[in-house]
């Protein structure tokens, strides 16, 4: 396995890859000094979704660590396990790997619920503080006992296309993705595009499948670590509702609102995104 040290200078080349199973690398991204912020990305996207967080986490003296997750973006894209148990113990590895200390750990859509089953699962180790940003948490599916976002058989419906027609889901997707059509411009759209075309058919279906399955609400209960909850008010993947059913279950958590945003609040309010993201990490 690859073990890199915290103690790099900005002028020392860091591992790309990681391997976290035999056979399996993640690619990572690794810049800047200082305080480790890591960043877990989103379905179907990659580590290179927080582009527009990178230069400002380097500016504001942090280290900036994306991790693609298996089967998406420049990751190794295997046949298997893609359950949020298999996803938080890659992250554990990475950070085991980079001798990790003292983090603040970031997870978006997909992404933040696998963040709350790690620190569930490993009582936090790494890190200190957690950011939860448009989370597909607690549940992303409605249950008898829980009546928000999604029916089970909408998600259905997409793993089905995804089997069908898989850039067919990606641009119905990228349609809802913000708060409007064109709330993001081409440009920004077509990147996006691109970024979630480069995960496998496979790893794109399976993690569907975990999102529609796996019940996050006794995991909350876990979180004793200072959380932030940022969320689009205007949120057409993971309604608004499960920030405040996330609020409620964390104890020591705070809700921010984007009242302009949709999924895409990192790429439509992009300044405050990034400036409540650093206010949180330097307290």
């Amino acid at each position: 396995m690859i073990i890199i040290t915290e103690k790099l200078s900005s002028t020392t080349a860091r591992a790309a890859f990681i391997e976290v199973e035999s056979n399996i690398r993640l690619h990572i991204t690794d810049v800047g000094d200082g305080r480790p912020i890591v960043l877990i990305h989103g379905w179907p996207l990659s580590d290179e979704m927080y582009e527009y967080q990178y230069n400002a986490l380097i500016e504001n003296n942090f280290r900036a660590i994306g991790i693609s997750l298996r089967g998406f973006g420049q990751s190794d894209k295997p046949f298997g396990a893609y359950d949020y148990d298999t996803h938080a113990q890659d992250i554990k590895k990475v950070l085991s790997s980079l001798e990790i200390k003292n983090a603040v750990l970031v997870g978006f859509s997909m992404g933040g619920a696998i963040a709350i089953r790690y620190v569930s699962k490993y009582k936090g180790a790494h890190i200190s503080r957690l950011v939860l940003c448009g989370a597909a948490a607690p549940l992303w599916t409605q249950r008898a006992d829980f009546k928000y976002n999604l029916p089970k058989s909408a998600v259905d419906d997409l793993i089905g296309l995804c089997y069908k027609d898989r850039p067919q889901l990606l641009s119905d997707f990228g349609k809802i993705f913000s708060s409007t059509e064109t709330a993001l411009n081409a440009g920004i759209r077509n990147w996006l595009y691109g970024i979630n075309l480069s995960a496998s058919a496979y790893a794109t279906a399976q993690s569907l499948i975990a999102l529609r399955d796996t019940d996050l609400r006794a995991d909350l209960t876990k979180i004793a670590i200072p959380t932030l909850i940022m969320h689009g008010k205007k949120d057409k993947i993971c309604s608004f509702d499960l920030a405040e059913q996330m609020k409620a279950g964390i104890k020591n958590s705070h809700l921010v609102a984007f009242e302009k945003s949709g999924h895409s609040m990192f790429l439509e309010e992009t300044q405050k995104f990034n400036t409540e993201l650093i206010k949180f990490a330097e307290e």
